[in-house]
């Protein structure tokens, strides 16, 4: 019988492909090659374009990042008395601030005494000797009454006086920060020669009482005294109260801003979970940088001041306003840290795999020994087996929503967020687990059958 290329010499059909077919084949195999290659070269530059604006966009927001931050410690500072209130009620016991007001009162207070009144309240025959004693004593008699008066105004701003006394005059001017940085408010604060001062009549008047209490009966004929205390100063404050106008509008929507564009440019990246970590990372690295500037800042406005204002006092109040700045820094950079660690965990790298691995294998261990231990889960097991995903996508909104709604977050707040959230997901695996003596259907399906 001829051979047709259908049947074999015993009858059967024969399956093996003849020359032409596996050239057919191999023109196919070709074909779908250069079909591969061609797709691979027309998405080239639709790769580069979405890579180029995914940078962009993330060099964007980081930049924009410190700026964000000035900008809602500026709106939270300015815009909220009691915040500013508690910011700058430390600095009643400070004790720089507590020495430089102490000096600036006596100061004050010096100015309208003048020593050969002393004299009044002694008798005329003794007045000539006195005088001739006050003569020969000189600077040291004046030095012993600043001596006394300093401290008499160091008695009153050590009490509770002045801590009321500051803490009430800076709730009914929190217009001082206000007005230094917008150009608004009024009231006891005073914007002059680049400087906001506020008024220390009140603690002088009280000095004056006590002076006066204390047998110095010259001290009530000092008349009504006002002198300034210098809290912040700035060389061309009107063009600074200009850019913290800005900062201040810009107080909520820049943040966001920032956030919305670091996550645009990730979700328009090709390669979405290495640019996160890269754009967390360089969050972090962009706010790092903003502490650096708030130090060397500092450097410069000090060194900036005139010998008149208190170097101590200065330094207390620049730390102390941006203390919450400062928290704020520290709170991003560790927030940057943990959300690049935790993109960097979840992906396909050989140790990201391997801390994987140590972190089911040490639950598994540990719910191995309470099961051999008489430890049972019950229903719960199961159900948490099944709906694992779920539940750990809700942990984690959680976590987000603790972050966002706590009122003002530090880095620490970051921290325990975190650890918590790890606790929970260790529970939720322990639970998840088998145990030594157990196993899922899906693993049992998976076991070669005897033999």
């Amino acid at each position: 019988m001829p051979d047709d290329g259908t049947a074999g010499p015993t009858g059967e059909r024969s399956d093996a492909p003849g020359p032409d077919d596996a050239g057919s084949e191999l023109e196919q195999l070709r074909s779908r090659v250069a079909a591969l290659e061609a797709d691979k070269v027309a998405r080239a530059p639709r790769h580069r374009w979405r890579s180029f604006f995914a940078a962009l966009l993330i060099v964007i927001g980081c930049i924009l990042a410190p700026l964000a931050g000035v900008a809602a410690w500026t709106a939270d500072e300015v815009g909220d008395t009691d915040r500013y209130v508690d910011t700058v009620a430390p600095l009643a016991s400070d004790p720089d601030i507590q020495n430089a007001a102490a000096n600036r009162v006596t100061d004050a207070v010096m100015e309208h005494i003048d020593l050969p009144t002393l004299l009044e309240g002694a008798a005329p025959a003794d007045r000539p000797l006195l005088e001739k004693a006050l003569g020969k004593l000189g600077n040291s008699l004046e030095n012993a009454v600043r001596s006394f008066v300093h401290d008499k105004s160091e008695e009153i701003i050590a009490s509770e006086t002045f801590d009321k006394i500051w803490i009430d005059a800076n709730r009914r001017i929190h217009s001082a920060v206000d007005k230094a940085l917008t150009g608004s408010g009024g009231g006891a604060v005073k914007i002059n020669n680049d400087s906001v001062s506020v008024d220390l009549g009140p603690v002088v008047d009280q000095v004056k009482q006590r002076l006066v209490d204390e047998g110095m009966s010259v001290a009530a004929k000092i008349p009504e005294v006002h002198t300034d205390f210098t809290v912040l100063r700035a060389d061309n404050i009107g063009k600074v109260k200009t850019y913290f106008k800005i900062l201040q509008i810009a107080g909520f929507w820049l943040p966001v801003l920032s956030v919305v564009l670091i996550a645009a440019g990730v979700l328009l990246s090709a390669h979405r979970r290495r640019v996160l970590v890269i754009a967390a990372l360089a969050f972090a690295f962009a706010m790092v940088m903003l502490g650096v500037g708030l130090t060397v800042f500092r450097v410069v406005y000090l060194n900036a001041l005139p010998d008149t204002v208190s170097q101590p006092a200065a330094e207390s109040v620049y730390d102390t306003l941006t203390r919450y700045l400062r928290t704020t820094v520290r709170m991003t950079v560790v927030l940057g840290v943990v959300i690049a660690l935790a993109a960097w965990l979840s992906g396909p790298g050989r140790w990201a795999m391997f801390v994987r691995q140590s972190w089911h294998s040490g639950i598994g261990a540990v719910r191995s020994t309470a099961d051999r231990a008489g430890m049972r889960t019950g229903p719960v097991g199961p159900f948490v087996r099944q709906h694992r995903k779920w539940i750990t996508w809700v942990l984690v909104v959680l976590a987000v929503l603790t972050f966002v709604l706590w009122s003002y977050p530090t880095g620490w707040v970051v921290v325990v967020i975190t650890l918590v959230l790890l606790f929970a997901m260790a529970v939720v695996e322990f639970l998840a687990e088998n145990g030594a003596g157990a196993s899922t259907p899906t693993a049992a399906a998976k076991e070669p059958p005897p033999r």
